[in-house]
């Protein structure tokens, strides 16, 4: 019995092939916190993945489809900067590459998670809506609200409604394109923060385009701890100061203590789509 539970067991490792993570850049050599939690998050015993970090937008680097987990950073400056230039041409050809494999009913399915500036290069490129400024800049740790589809989702069920993470930008999704949805097999997971002292359309802040690419508009890969290292760094906290005001960083401080909070979303999304990525590959 020993003997052929052994057997078993090589056998199961033989059929295992490792599982490649390419960690998509896009800061272009600013300095932030999301990149560092990322590989954090990839780069745990409970993975064992192998991973590389490409510059995207500094370098041109792309990855090839040798890679089965794409996850694609935050970054600065408006989704419309890369036009015309190659790194987001080749940036957008390997989307295209990853859900032509997909759809070629390729048993081991590519996994893609994007987050903020990739988010709104993905709802332009895949013309999900309007694709615009806000009118005044998010930020901050807000509460996020799911939608019904959210509910039933592998991933966000798991979240309470509504749930908050870390929000950071000038640009936003909205007037979603219901036709392209449907084309796209693309579903609205969250919307913003409830507005109703404002006349403006509450932004998309999370979707899933097929089965195994899904993009948020926030940050779920902030923990809290790195935050308040990061709001206590003397530069860091006088920018907050200068541009928010004290008030700003002192509910940013009180939400980051909160365990219910930022902890929640950090454990819930990115961990949980890794680990279910490496599961379903890892037998295929």
């Amino acid at each position: 019995m020993g003997r052929l539970y052994f057997c078993r067991c090589m056998e199961t490792k033989m059929k295992e092939r490792p599982v490649k993570v390419a960690i998509l850049d896009m800061y272009q050599n600013h300095p932030n916190q999301g990149l560092r939690n990322i590989k954090d998050i990839v780069d745990t015993t409970e993975f064992g993945f192998e991973y590389r970090v490409f510059d995207v937008r500094g370098k041109n680097e792309i990855p090839g489809l040798d890679y089965d987990i794409f996850i694609s950073t935050g970054g600065p400056g408006s989704p419309y900067d890369g036009e015309g230039k190659a790194w987001e041409k080749n940036f957008f050809s390997l989307i295209d590459d990853i859900q032509a494999h997909n759809a070629n009913g390729n048993p081991r399915e590519k996994y893609v998670f994007a987050i903020c500036h990739s988010f709104q290069l993905l709802a332009r490129h895949l013309q999900l809506g309007n694709v615009c400024k806000r009118n005044s800049t998010a930020f901050g740790v807000f509460n996020i609200h799911k939608t019904e589809i959210a509910r039933n989702d592998k991933y966000f069920r798991n979240l309470p409604t509504p749930f908050y993470g870390v929000d950071s930008r000038d640009w936003q999704l909205i007037e979603v394109d219901m036709d392209q949805l449907v084309e796209k097999d693309a579903v609205v997971l969250a919307l913003e923060k409830r507005r109703d002292h404002v006349p403006y359309e509450r932004a998309v802040m999370a979707m899933r385009v097929g089965k195994h690419i899904y993009m948020t508009q926030f940050h779920p890969e902030a923990d809290a701890q790195g935050m308040l290292h990061y709001f206590q760094m003397p530069e860091k906290k006088e920018h907050v100061l200068k541009h928010h005001g004290d008030w700003k960083l002192a509910e940013m401080i009180l939400h980051l203590e909160d365990p219910q909070k930022l902890p929640l979303t950090h454990d819930a999304l990115i961990p949980a789509f890794l680990r279910d990525a490496k599961k379903e590959l890892t037998l295929n």
